[in-house]
């Protein structure tokens, strides 16, 4: 019989909820689900509740809701909604910021929101001026790295900040046209598990660095509804979820990883399969 697994954490990504009719994405054949997916976010709940084992925590990969509150001025609302069902929870929820928060709120505001995940104290390592990339050890020889994926972006930054300059600068390098595109992934770092509208500005350099450590098993990713995977050539899996906005009301797109000593099992629910990651 296998041994139990040293602990295990869920998984969602793209909720991207709205008070909102469905809608469709910028080509208009992608039909999103913008009030559904609150619904598809309970079950998740419940689901992760009923776990024979408790998890150890639940890692909410960004855009958790879309940017069409802004618009509507329902931003704050919208919000709370999504927080009071995580807050159902009895484990901690570690949130990744993606373009969708930065839509509707600035990053000096997120930093006041229950968003803001990172843990007080020196533990999760020295902040980098407003950047909030943290660690957490959920078990011994484990360690979870929760990236700040939009630090170097023109999104949620004041226009007269550094970094906001620092940003426009490369955007006008990258695409030299009157209408300036924000950045579109906000977490995929790898060509394979990815398209290349959704890698992040800097992914060679996170591969570098990733690279450059023999302790990196797996990089969790978003932003791109239909998911990806690839196990990149240093073995690293790349596993990018499915979002839950463009998942219909009869599915789902949330999953349970359970960790071994040797290997990661992926339970997913709905559109998300299972798969088995051996590091």
């Amino acid at each position: 019989m296998e041994a139990a697994p040293l602990f295990s954490f869920g998984v969602i990504a793209d909720i991207q909820y709205a008070d909102a009719e469905d809608g469709y994405d910028f080509s208009g054949y992608r039909r999103r689900y913008y009030r559904q997916s609150l619904n598809l976010l309970r079950d998740a709940v419940e689901a992760w509740d009923a776990e024979r084992e408790p998890l150890a925590f639940v890692l909410q990969l960004g855009d958790s809701i879309d940017g069409l509150n802004a618009r509507s001025g329902e931003a704050e609302s919208a919000l709370e909604r999504v927080l009071a069902v995580l807050g159902r929870l009895s484990v901690p929820v570690h949130h990744a910021w993606g373009n969708h928060e930065f839509y509707n709120f600035s990053r000096a505001r997120l930093a006041h929101t229950g968003l803001n995940s990172r843990p007080a104290g020196a533990g999760a390592g020295p902040p980098a001026g407003d950047c909030q990339a943290y660690h957490f050890s959920p078990a011994a020889r484990f360690r979870v790295v929760v990236l700040d994926a939009y630090d170097l972006s023109i999104l949620g930054r004041e226009p007269d900040s550094p970094h906001y300059q620092e940003s426009l600068q490369l955007l006008r390098e990258k695409n030299p046209n009157d209408d300036l595109n924000s950045p579109t992934g906000h977490l995929p770092i790898h060509p394979d598990a990815s398209d290349r509208v959704c890698l992040a500005w800097n992914y060679k350099a996170a591969l570098s660095v990733i690279h450059s450590h023999g302790c990196v098993v797996c990089y969790l990713a978003g932003h791109l509804h239909d998911g990806g995977y690839c196990l990149d050539s240093h073995r690293v899996h790349h596993l990018t979820l499915e979002g839950v906005i463009e998942t219909p009301p009869e599915s789902n797109a949330f999953g349970t990883i359970y960790v071994y000593e040797d290997k990661m099992i992926l339970k997913g629910r709905g559109r998300i399969s299972d798969r088995v990651m051996p590091f």
